[in-house]
């Protein structure tokens, strides 16, 4: 059975950064038929539940892999370090459980796939990737945004 990676907190999995989940019926359609692999790669990095927001600060998660813009919390606090591990953890899943596209969170600065939000905290979305989006898109799985979320 083909498998597909799959934010955690869409499974149901309280996981995000207020503590809750974003578990959906359309998740549920959208992931038919694979086996799938819920995976929360801010967890993953190291970080509780619940945890500070944060965002991109100086380009998406793509510049964040290349060295040139990080993640901070909505206190300054950076966090860089634990979303680039998070994404390598959740790559390494991935790659190991034979996944070839991936169902992420939308918005998030870890799994925002196309739309993150611009490191203001006023709640403004810009076009770019999360990291672990942008990790897992360099290394050939296809990213896809979760609908109905």
């Amino acid at each position: 059975m083909e498998a597909i990676l799959v934010s955690a907190c869409l499974r149901g999995v309280p996981c995000r950064y207020d503590g809750r989940h974003k578990a959906a019926p359309e998740i549920e359609a959208a992931a038919a038929g694979r086996e799938v692999v819920a995976f929360c790669p801010e967890v993953a990095g190291g970080l509780a539940t619940p945890r500070r927001p944060a965002e991109l600060v100086g380009g998406d998660g793509h510049d964040v892999l290349d060295g040139t813009a990080k993640v901070v919390e909505d206190t300054g606090r950076e966090v860089t370090a634990e979303f680039v591990e998070g994404a390598r953890r959740a790559l390494d899943v991935a790659q190991r459980a034979g996944c070839t596209e991936a169902l992420l969170m939308p918005r998030s600065p870890s799994c925002g796939r196309g739309t993150v939000y611009d490191g203001s905290f006023a709640g403004k979305p810009v076009p770019g990737d999360g990291v672990t989006a942008a990790l897992l898109e360099r290394n050939g799985i296809t990213v896809r945004a979760a609908p109905g979320v």
